[in-house]
């Protein structure tokens, strides 16, 4: 594979134009991507070009029918300068298993991992040093083909672009548990990342941010009694001293950091269970005293600390803690990913 990536550089680089001091999330771009375009019923060869516009036909399905998933990943630079990445085949995985969902066809291994290393290669300095800020990595698929007919696609693109980032959150957020609408549905596609599942959180979103909080808490689409995600994150809630999260669903994304994190909390003393959880239960642990932490799980944030949460108009503030346990769990999961300490997962990968 990696004799038939074409590699295309750009002139002239924009590295000298970032201040890697002061990196925003997400929108300060490196100078090259990854592309490879599904044609004639097959993948054809990938090649590495200048980061740039596409062009694409106004009857391009995306645009009309939504066939678009995409992954998050990042890559670290150790204290050697070695340049890793976190269980990529894990986004391999689910990128895949998103494709299907949606009718896309899938991304062979070798195309998306030796594509990627290549990649990482070709623009090695920008992945920032600085403690907190990485290189966000972003692998997605559409549709390119055309037609106004609803059915898939027959021509689809896989790019993988990335962006030099610091840390996506800054501090704790304020929740609002939401009781109208909700994320996914049984039968749907919310286990997918799938491009519509997050355009369809922004209006109930923007509706708590309105009210003065920074996020929402979806809930169950029948009842809206369970919690299920924080925002676009896995959620967890500690009781005492036990953290719980939401099983994975039709409606729940299997998070990679989410099972990461349950590895290594049972691995270190940390009490955990995988089950449903009631508002009725959080509001009551809340309220007496045994609510310690809520945070957010998932690849941009690693860890997002809740520091309250609103329900039904009244609001609560959770405790704060000397030593909690999402401080912990990001120290943990963290050292793995940027070599600080041993893996004894296997999960890191080093791009050689």
């Amino acid at each position: 594979m990696t004799n038939t990536i074409e590699i295309q550089r750009v002139k002239e680089s924009k590295i000298t134009s970032i201040d890697f001091d002061n990196l925003p999330f997400g929108s300060v771009y490196s100078d090259h991507m990854l592309t490879c375009d599904y044609i004639d019923g097959k993948w054809q060869a990938p090649k590495i070009e200048p980061f740039a516009p596409i062009s694409l036909n106004p009857s391009a399905k995306i645009f009309h029918y939504g066939q678009s998933i995409f992954e998050g990943m990042k890559a670290y630079k150790d204290a050697d300068g070695n340049t890793l990445l976190f269980r990529p085949l894990e986004n391999c995985k689910r990128l895949n298993k998103s494709a299907e969902r949606l009718v896309i066809p899938q991304i062979p291994e070798d195309i998306f991992m030796e594509g990627l290393k290549q990649l990482l290669k070709v623009d090695n300095d920008f992945i920032p040093t600085k403690e907190g800020s990485s290189l966000y990595i972003r692998p997605f698929m559409f549709a390119s083909g055309n037609g106004f007919h609803a059915s898939p696609a027959d021509a689809y693109k896989f790019i993988i672009c990335t962006a030099p980032s610091g840390a996506y959150f800054a501090g704790k957020v304020k929740v609002l548990i939401e009781e109208k609408y909700a994320r996914a549905a049984n039968g749907g596609v919310g286990f997918a990342k799938a491009g519509g599942n997050y355009a369809a959180q922004f209006y109930p979103t923007q509706l708590a941010i309105e009210k003065g909080y920074n996020q929402v808490i979806w809930t169950d689409d029948n009842t809206h009694q369970f919690i299920e995600e924080a925002g676009a994150m896995n959620i967890f809630v500690r009781i005492n001293d036990t953290l719980i999260t939401s099983p994975t669903s039709d409606r729940i994304l299997d998070g990679i950091t989410r099972k990461s994190i349950l590895q290594i909390a049972e691995d270190n003393g940390i009490q955990t269970e995988v089950r449903k959880i009631s508002v009725g239960e959080v509001v009551e642990a809340a309220k007496d005293g045994s609510l310690k932490e809520m945070f957010g799980a998932g690849t941009a944030a690693v860890i997002s600390p809740i520091a309250g949460f609103g329900y039904q108009e009244n609001d609560f503030d959770l405790p704060v803690l000397e030593n909690p346990y999402a401080a912990q769990l990001k120290k943990l999961i963290t050292d793995i990913q940027t070599n600080k300490t041993e893996d004894p997962y296997g999960w890191r990968v080093l791009v050689k």
